[in-house]
């Protein structure tokens, strides 16, 4: 009997083949969206709403009046076009010279309304009249390497065919880059030449980080209120500038404050890098070993022996807040922005120092390294750490166990520990059962859905991604 082919490898060319296809008809699916919304963006810019609907009823009139004989449409066709050619007249007028300044306050966050200045000043020789000025903010479409390589949380629900397209997942995206709400345009004072005027914008952003605000856009519509005509100013016109946009913040209930003190070894000269701190007491002869950052320099100068400063080690209370920032691959990015919001929510009730002043603060991460921020005692301030926050982004899964091993080193200078966690995996619970077994109390959050297993026990709270307002006010 003659053989049979052997079966074709993984490895061969048709086995691939498939592949290549689906990333093909992507490829096609991306190119039309991009084109779509390209030409609605096209519409938006250049027609007001009530020049869109003219465009489109003498668009359908056109179609249906090709018959002149049967239908009086082409008459409709013929009075649209000849609106919107006055229109397109009237936007051929220039618009006047105008130099543009923000002041941009320092910070804004997720979800509330910022609001800033703009200077205008007309540098032409005509006076500017009926102007209009919004933001055009960052393009939020996304690139193909992106649209090809992302999943939306939704697609495992999809058919074949939406998945193939993706057009679920090229909103997702959209959403995703889209990093602040548009806000509808603000008119303009009449300036004459040279004119000066402050006008007011606002902003509500909705991703955190910075927010590059490069293109200011003035425009005016013309008497029959079909069309626009724009003229973004970007550049030295309009000032490119960038606001930092802090994590969203939910209501959060003042925590106990840790009941005991540690032993805080180290110097003065350590307190602005882990926020160690000793009490100065005296002076002594300097002895082999002695930091020469503790030499007396005024002491040794009168006395013409090298002398040193003494100081007393202090015990004062300090709590810890850790930030889970490894998450699992494929996880979905809505837990990893919602365990930055809670850690965000937990730092104003934790940096008010309930404590008293000799309380501190460590926030402990990791960020292409284990981070440890301190506040309190004249070190860092929460706000620094809101900062840090705002541009942290996901590190690789397997890096927790760096962060794991820095905390429970330190563990013996706490008082407590506020874990702030993206899941409850064996790697997780180790750690939280290594700081637990020394006697240190800890508080776990662990960002996860409700359904998911979690310890169930007390100083456990599970916290839904989807509202973890409501999840803190269990927190005591």
């Amino acid at each position: 009997m003659p053989k049979r082919a052997a079966p074709a490898s993984p490895s061969t060319p048709r086995r691939s083949l498939p592949a290549r296809i689906e990333r093909g008809i992507k490829s096609w699916s991306w190119l039309n969206l991009r084109l779509a919304s390209a030409g609605q963006e096209w519409l938006r810019r250049r027609f007001t709403p009530a020049g869109q609907g003219v465009l489109a009823a003498t668009f359908a009139a056109g179609l249906f009046g090709l018959d002149t004989r049967m239908t009086a449409a082409h008459q409709a066709f013929a009075f649209g076009v000849v609106l919107l050619a006055i229109a397109w007249l009237g936007t051929r007028l220039p618009l006047p010279k105008i130099t543009l300044r923000r002041r941009l306050p320092r910070r804004g966050a997720v979800g509330q309304p910022c609001v800033y200045q703009v200077e205008v000043q007309n540098t032409g020789r005509r006076p500017a009249i009926g102007l209009t000025l919004h933001e055009r903010l960052p393009d939020p479409r996304p690139r193909l390497a992106t649209f090809l390589d992302s999943r939306a949380p939704t697609e495992a629900d999809l058919n074949p065919v939406e998945r193939l397209l993706g057009y679920p997942r090229w909103e997702w995206l959209i959403e995703q880059g889209r990093r602040a709400a548009p806000e509808p345009p603000v008119p303009l004072p009449d300036l004459a030449a040279d004119g000066v005027a402050t006008v007011e914008l606002r902003l509500r952003p909705s991703r955190r980080g910075w927010l590059a605000l490069d293109a200011l856009v003035v425009s005016r519509t013309e008497l029959l209120g079909l069309m626009h005509r724009e003229r973004a100013l970007s550049g030295p016109d309009a000032g490119a500038d960038r606001l930092l946009v802090l994590p969203k913040r939910w209501p959060a209930p003042r925590l106990k404050p840790p009941g005991r003190r540690r032993l805080q070894p180290g110097g003065i000269e350590q307190a602005a890098s882990v926020g160690d701190s000793r009490e100065f007491i005296g002076l002594r002869d300097y002895l082999p070993g002695d930091s020469p950052r503790h030499i007396h320099w005024a002491a040794w100068a009168r006395s013409g022996e090298p002398v040193v400063k003494e100081y007393r080690d202090e015990y004062f209370s300090r709590q810890a807040l850790v930030l889970d920032t490894c998450p699992t691959p494929g996880d979905d990015p809505a837990r990893f922005e919602a365990a930055v919001s809670v850690a965000a929510s937990l730092l104003a009730p934790l940096g008010e120092q309930p404590n008293g002043p000799d309380g501190l603060l460590d926030l402990m991460l990791y960020a292409d390294g284990t981070r440890i921020l301190t506040a309190g005692r004249g070190l860092l301030t929460t706000a620094t750490m809101l900062e840090l926050l705002a541009c942290i982004a996901p590190q690789p899964a397997d890096h927790f166990r760096h962060l794991a091993d820095t905390v429970t080193a330190r563990a013996a200078q706490q008082s407590a520990c506020l874990c702030v966690l993206l899941g409850w995996d064996d790697t997780r619970r180790t750690f939280v059962e290594q700081l637990r077994s020394g006697g240190l109390p800890v508080t776990v959050l662990v960002v996860a859905s409700p359904e998911a297993e979690t310890d169930r026990r007390p100083g456990t709270i599970t916290v839904d991604p989807r509202n973890p307002g409501e999840s803190l006010v269990h927190l005591r």
